[in-house]
């Protein structure tokens, strides 16, 4: 069995369920390329497992599903090093939306940028009432790079998707609810629960079928190509690596002061 240092996994034998848990519990489980990395082999181990049924991603602990990606790490990056980090972020969240599997959010706390941008690319999102999204992006100096330019509006439609992104606000679990981000929102205390029981519910239905039907709903949101749609992020989000914005953004966010930026 493959060991990771920055993820941990679960398999519920009685329903055939994989719980892929992101573990940075010093860094409120922000994504680096070390966990991107340990994410897409073990999500494509899951994927491959003939005895599972169901992928659930969650966050380590209670405070964090995954806090975003990590701004220490990116904060010094160029252009190619930001398309690079973008495009590694997109076969993670490329895996999960595409998958013959069913995917699972359950988002048990902080959902920010590439955390967001996660839980979009599963099924469907299950919520704490903990649970706080939002594309900060743009107060970094940056967008949205692992595909939220692209699946947050397929969840809350255009116009919201813009506003959220543009001002880079949070929103909590019963907004969320309201906007058709998360399916359903459930207490803290006994959240995993309640997220095993509609795994549970789904594992019990023919796998064959219900890939299918994830096939067809995924081509049917699909117009001009999920591929060309992302490549143009990756490259736009590198693009935006290497000018003041983005590296007054970063290094205000890492010294906790407000950025003055030119533009």
């Amino acid at each position: 069995m493959t060991m990771f240092k920055n993820i941990l996994i679960e398999h519920i034998a009685d329903g055939g369920i994989c719980v892929v848990k992101v573990s940075r519990p010093t860094a409120l489980n922000a994504l680096n390329t070390e966990t991107l990395t340990e994410l897409r082999t073990a999500l494509k181990a899951a994927s491959k497992d003939p005895s599972v049924r169901v992928v659930v991603l969650t966050g380590d602990g209670d405070k964090s599903f995954v806090a975003g990606a990590d701004i220490r790490e990116m904060k010094d990056l160029n252009t190619p090093g930001g398309i690079a980090f973008a495009q590694l972020g997109h076969s993670v969240t490329k895996l999960l939306e595409l998958m013959n599997k069913p995917t699972i959010a359950a988002v048990n706390g902080f959902a920010l940028g590439g955390g967001t941008e996660l839980a979009v690319s599963c099924d469907f999102i299950l919520a704490s009432e903990k649970a706080v999204f939002g594309q900060p992006e743009v107060g970094l100096g940056v967008i949205p790079g692992f595909g939220g330019t692209i699946r947050l509006a397929k969840f809350v439609g255009f116009p919201m998707a813009k506003e959220l992104i543009f001002s880079g606000r949070r929103i909590n679990a019963q907004e969320a609810l309201a906007l058709g981000l998360a399916n359903h929102v459930f207490p803290a205390e006994g959240f995993m629960d309640k997220v095993m029981e509609l795994a549970r519910s789904i594992s019990a239905q023919s796998l064959s079928a219900v890939a299918k039907a994830k096939q067809l709903l995924n081509e049917f949101s699909e117009t001009t190509g999920l591929t060309f749609k992302l490549d143009a992020e990756a490259h736009a989000f590198g693009q935006l690596f290497g000018t003041h914005d983005q590296k007054e953004g970063m290094s205000a966010f890492v010294d906790k002061r407000k950025p003055a930026f030119q533009r």
